[in-house]
């Protein structure tokens, strides 16, 4: 029987590679920056990582690290209701729970585990939970751990998520779910919006701010910032992760009442070590650092992303327009995406291809990343390679 999978296995990760469907991971040999080095002994300009105001590689945030590991240990060793937990984690949830605009703040090893314990504990069948289609793999996993009832509206659609709050006004509870920045179309939900359409209808806000916490807002505090309406969401996911030094750790900010049922109730924080010392040291520092920066960090990524999309769209790319970090270069056929994309890496730019599943079929792109580390320079090049590029599209055609 074993031999049988292994053998079904074969033929379906054959399928993929022959469907340029395949994802390959690529071994880096330097720490992640703009610029890295790959196991091959190549150096790229990196376009690819969610490292949006350069915190990857920060001294401060390495010697805080570092600092953290000294003081605190490597681990726990175990959940904290176990074993007890560390004031630099009390100290990193309060700190993060201000900076959402939230009560209190609750840490999980990921914003995945997050996403995947919020639901179940405070939602069951007598409730429904509506979410956007385009919501992340976390969130929609989530929502199947718990009984509620699942309802799903049209991307950013606020005439179909109305139509859904209507059909859904006999259940107990309700709750809105959406991502901040939606990951591969990097487009801002409109969370103002949907604030609006909660209180109308008497129902919870919740906000997956993972791919906007750093930069997004004036001042970086995500998508509630950026639309007014900072402090006014119910719950609020994000990971340390990303933009906030690129490790590892997530959360969940919200009122008292729900973050104490959560650490009661949540499975994936209730069975799961908490993120390492070291790692929570480093997230404290990132958020001081960059409360510190007074919006330097948004307008610097800004300017550089709008200086891509419209040298793009002057190339004759198909670029949407956009406010964030997140640059999709739609291309639609997965071939040309994953030649485009290995013409770009032999020109010493590094970017990832994206197709089905990660996107629907036919709707293959390129993602391009901003950071604030890569200079003007490093887009001229990143536009050069693209331009050069172009006879892998006019060829297909």
């Amino acid at each position: 029987m074993g031999s049988d999978l292994i053998n079904h296995l074969t033929e379906k990760l054959s399928d993929l590679k022959e469907m340029k469907l395949y994802k390959n991971e690529r071994v880096l040999t330097t720490p992640q920056g703009s610029q890295i080095e790959t196991e091959d002994g190549k150096k790229v300009l990196n376009f690819c990582s969610n490292n949006y105001i350069g915190f990857a590689n920060k001294k401060e945030v390495k010697r805080a690290a570092s600092l953290g590991i000294e003081k605190w240990g490597f681990g726990l060793s175990s959940v904290r209701f176990i074993c007890g937990t560390q004031s630099i984690h009390k100290q990193l949830e309060k700190e993060i729970a201000l900076f959402t605009g939230c009560e209190d703040a609750i840490l999980f090893a990921a914003c995945f585990d997050a996403n995947g314990g919020v639901f179940e504990p405070l939602f069951d069948e007598n409730d429904a939970i509506i979410s956007d289609e385009l919501n992340h793999a976390s969130i929609i996993d989530g929502i199947r751990l718990s009984k509620a009832k699942r309802v799903r509206y049209k991307h950013m659609d606020m005439e179909d998520l109305e139509k859904e709050l209507i059909e859904t006004r006999d259940s107990r509870f309700r709750i809105i779910c959406t991502d901040g920045v939606f990951s591969m179309d990097g487009d801002i939900a409109p969370v103002d919006e949907i604030c609006v359409l909660a209180e109308k209808y008497n129902a919870l806000v919740m906000v997956d701010d993972s791919h906007a916490t750093g930069y997004i807002g004036k001042t970086g505090r995500g998508s509630a910032e950026h639309c007014g309406v900072l402090g006014k969401v119910d719950i609020v996911t994000t990971t340390f992760g990303k933009a906030l030094g690129g490790a590892s750790g997530g959360c969940i900010c919200a009122k008292n009442e729900i973050v104490e049922m959560l650490r009661q109730k949540s499975r994936p924080y209730l069975f799961s070590n908490t993120l390492a010392p070291g790692v929570a040291a480093a997230s404290i520092e990132a958020l001081s650092l960059l409360k510190k920066s007074n919006g330097k960090f948004s307008l610097d990524l800004k300017m550089k992303s709008d200086y891509f999309r419209e040298k793009m769209k002057d190339l004759g790319f198909d670029v949407p327009n956009g406010d964030t970090a997140i640059i999709p270069v739609m291309l639609y056929d997965e071939y040309i995406a994953v030649e485009i994309a290995e013409n770009l890496y032999e020109n010493g730019i590094y970017v990832i291809p994206f197709s089905f599943p990660v996107v629907p079929k036919g709707k293959a792109r390129i993602r391009v990343q901003i950071s604030t580390e890569h200079t003007i320079a490093d887009i001229d090049r990143l536009l050069e390679a693209f331009e050069k590029a172009l006879k892998i599209v006019d060829g297909v055609k």
